[in-house]
């Protein structure tokens, strides 16, 4: 009953502060470059107004890194500082190791990486590179179209303002997706609407 609870109190303030929707999920991105680099480098930073803008130069300065080969060959010879413009060596290790692996596992394009998110395995081995939480794992899964709630501070805050506190990763993600059931919505696009909500209201 605990578990319902929470997801009711999460469902009234979405209807509250967001309205009924509908609530579109997050378009992602199909250029595996784009992908890797918004989960590495996204964190504690403006997304419209600094990660985004940048994205869409690197897709198109680096058109050949739409698969994770194509960006490896990059990474091989160009620096991603400088392609990003972003200066922090441990989200351009960070990229660098979820590369590795995803390429190592012949992870190639966003179809690959959608299917390989199923199995629990591999989602631990993404745990394995540093900089990698679960957050991390469940945000680069919508950037390629799975429909997952991805706990960041943005609905932390959003759950704190629903009486909802207090809760561990699993627990709040768990009653994200259910109150997204409750009021009809999918996970992933109940979790983009609350984050833009705090987002903009920040």
């Amino acid at each position: 009953m605990a578990s319902l609870s929470t997801s009711q109190l999460l469902a009234a303030h979405v209807r509250s502060a967001l309205g009924d929707g509908p609530f579109d999920p997050p378009g992602g991105w199909t250029h595996m470059g784009a992908v890797i680099c918004d989960v590495s480098f996204q964190a504690r930073r403006k997304y419209t107004s600094t990660i985004r803008p940048r994205l869409l130069r690197l897709q198109a300065a680096w058109p050949d890194a739409v698969t994770v080969r194509g960006f490896q060959a990059r990474l091989a010879t160009e620096d991603l500082a400088s392609a990003m413009n972003f200066n922090s060596p441990g989200r351009v290790a960070t990229a660098h190791g979820i590369t590795a692996l995803l390429a190592a596992r012949s992870v190639d394009t966003r179809d690959d990486l959608h299917e390989w998110l199923d199995h629990q395995d591999n989602r631990a081995a993404l745990r394995t590179v540093k900089g990698v939480g679960p957050k991390s794992v469940d945000y680069i899964g919508n950037l390629v179209g799975r429909s997952q709630v991805a706990v960041d501070v943005h609905l932390r805050s959003f759950a704190a303002e629903a009486g909802v506190a207090g809760l561990t990763y699993a627990e709040l993600q768990a009653a994200y997706a259910e109150a997204a059931a409750l009021l009809g919505h999918e996970p992933g696009g109940l979790e983009h609407a609350v984050w833009r909500f705090k987002a903009l209201a920040g």
